[in-house]
C-alpha cells in the first residue's frame, strides 16, 4: 500500500522550483527528481499500486489483494516449521553420519525432532499471528484510503490527505516526482534503501505520496505507468500490471484461480517448446506446495468479493464531479513546452541510449536554458 503524507516525512526536503534530472545530495543518499515536467522515461510502465484505470481517471494507492503477499503470509510460517522441525534434524544427523557415528544417526534425528517440533510450532505460530496483524492493517487501508485520482481529460490530480475529506487539485505537469536513494552501514553491512513520492507544496506544506520500491528503475517503471496513462499512451490495467501475460481475455482484471491455472498451462508449454527444463517445473511445483497450492489464490478472490461488499471510502462530492468524463472539445492540452522536451528527451535518448533518464532530463532542460535565457523550471 502507499501512503499519504503532509509534512513532517523522514524524506529529504523537497524544494520548489526544481525539475527533472535534478539532484540534491543528503548525508546518507541523494534524492533525484523525475517531473516537473512528466518527460519520457522511455522505461516498460508496471506499478502494481494502480487499481482502476478507466477513460477519463487512473487511481493510485488502493491496489487489490496479491496473491504473492498471501503466499509470504502461508508460505513464511509453514516453510520456517518445516525447516525447524525436519531440516535441522536431517542436517544433524548428516553431520553425525559423516563423524563416523552412523549407528547413533536415527537416535540423533528422532531426538532432535522430538526436541524442535514444540519450538517449531510455536515460532510458526508466532508468524502467523504477526502476519495476520500485517494483513489485517492492510485490509482496513482497503476500505479507509482514498486513493490519489489522475485525470487525464482535465490533466490534473487530485489529492485527499489521510484522515481528512479536503479534495486537493493539481495541475498535472506541476506535480512533482522524485526518487530517494540513501544506505547505512550497521555492524551486519551496508543496508541500501529505495522510495519514490510524488506530491506539490500547498499552503506551506507538501502533500505527497510516498512509498518504497526495489530500486530506481522500479520507480521509473511506477512513474513511468502514471505519466504514460496521463499522455494517453497506455489504455489498460493489464498494460501496467501483467508482465508476464497471465490474464486470459475472459478473466478477471484481478488475480485469483484463472491465473494459477494460466501459469501452470503457460510452465507445461514452455517445457514442451524446450524453453525451460524439468528442474525449473520441479522447483514450480515445489513453490506452490509450499504456498498452499491454490488456497492464496482463493485467498484473494475472497478479500477482493468482501471488500466489495463493505465497500471501500466514499469519495467526496467534489471529487466524484471531477471524476465525471468531459467532451472531447473540452478535454484539456498538453503545453507546447511539454511537447518540446519530450521531443529532445526522445532524440537524446534514441542517440545516446546508455544515458541514464535522469541524466539525460538534465542535459535536455540544461540546452533548453542555454538556447532560451529561461530557467529551467519555474516556481
Amino acid at each position: 500500500m502507499t501512503e499519504h503524507t503532509a509534512a513532517g516525512s523522514s524524506c529529504p526536503e523537497l524544494k520548489i522550483g526544481r525539475c527533472a534530472g535534478d539532484r540534491e545530495p543528503f548525508p546518507s543518499g541523494e534524492l533525484t527528481y523525475l517531473a516537473p515536467l512528466p518527460l519520457p522515461t522511455q522505461t516498460i510502465p508496471y506499478s502494481p499500486h494502480i487499481s482502476r484505470i478507466g477513460d477519463t481517471y487512473l487511481e493510485f494507492g488502493a491496489n487489490e489483494p496479491k496473491v504473492f503477499s498471501y503466499q509470504i503470509f502461508l508460505g513464511g510460517p509453514l516453510g520456517i516449521t518445516c525447516l525447524i522441525a525436519l531440516g535441522l534434524p536431517l542436517m544433524i544427523c548428516l553431520v553425525v553420519i559423516l563423524i563416523g557415528s552412523g549407528e547413533e544417526a536415527w537416535y540423533m534425528l528422532v531426538a532432535t525432532f522430538r526436541a524442535g517440533l514444540e519450538s517449531a510450532l510455536w515460532f510458526g505460530l508466532l508468524l502467523c499471528s504477526l502476519f495476520f496483524c500485517v494483513w489485517l492493517h492492510c485490509h482496513m487501508l482497503f476500505t479507509q484510503v482514498v486513493p490519489t485520482s489522475f485525470n487525464r481529460q482535465r490533466r490534473e490530480v487530485c489529492f485527499v490527505p489521510e484522515g481528512s475529506d479536503e479534495s486537493i487539485f493539481v495541475p498535472w505537469e506541476s506535480l512533482y516526482a522524485w526518487v530517494v536513494q540513501a544506505q547505512g552501514a550497521t555492524q551486519y553491512g551496508v543496508i541500501r534503501q529505495c522510495g519514490m513520492g510524488f506530491g506539490f507544496e500547498h499552503e506551506g506544506e507538501w502533500v505527497r505520496v510516498e512509498f518504497e520500491c526495489a530500486g530506481t528503475a522500479a520507480a521509473l517503471a511506477h512513474w513511468e505507468a502514471i505519466r504514460g496513462y496521463m499522455e494517453y499512451e497506455i489504455n489498460d490495467l493489464k498494460d501496467v500490471q501483467d508482465p508476464v501475460d497471465l490474464q486470459g481475455p475472459d478473466d478477471p482484471p484481478h488475480e485469483g484461480v484463472h491465473t494459477f491455472r494460466n501459469a501452470r498451462a503457460r510452465l507445461h508449454q514452455r517445457i514442451r517448446d524446450q524453453e525451460v527444463g524439468w528442474v525449473h517445473g520441479f522447483f514450480w511445483y515445489l513453490y506452490h506446495v509450499m504456498t498452499l497450492w491454490t488456497l492464496p489464490n482463493h485467498l484473494v478472490e475472497w478479500e477482493i468479493k468482501r471488500i466489495a461488499k463493505v465497500g471501500r471510502r466514499a469519495l467526496p462530492a467534489v471529487m466524484r464531479e471531477w471524476s465525471e468524463p468531459l467532451p472531447p472539445d473540452q478535454w484539456a492540452k498538453p503545453s507546447a513546452e511539454l511537447l518540446r522536451l519530450s521531443a529532445n528527451v526522445k532524440a537524446l535518448k534514441k542517440r545516446r541510449p546508455r544515458l541514464s533518464i535522469t541524466d539525460v532530463f538534465a542535459q535536455v532542460y540544461a540546452r533548453e536554458k542555454a538556447e532560451t535565457g529561461k530557467p529551467n523550471c519555474h516556481d
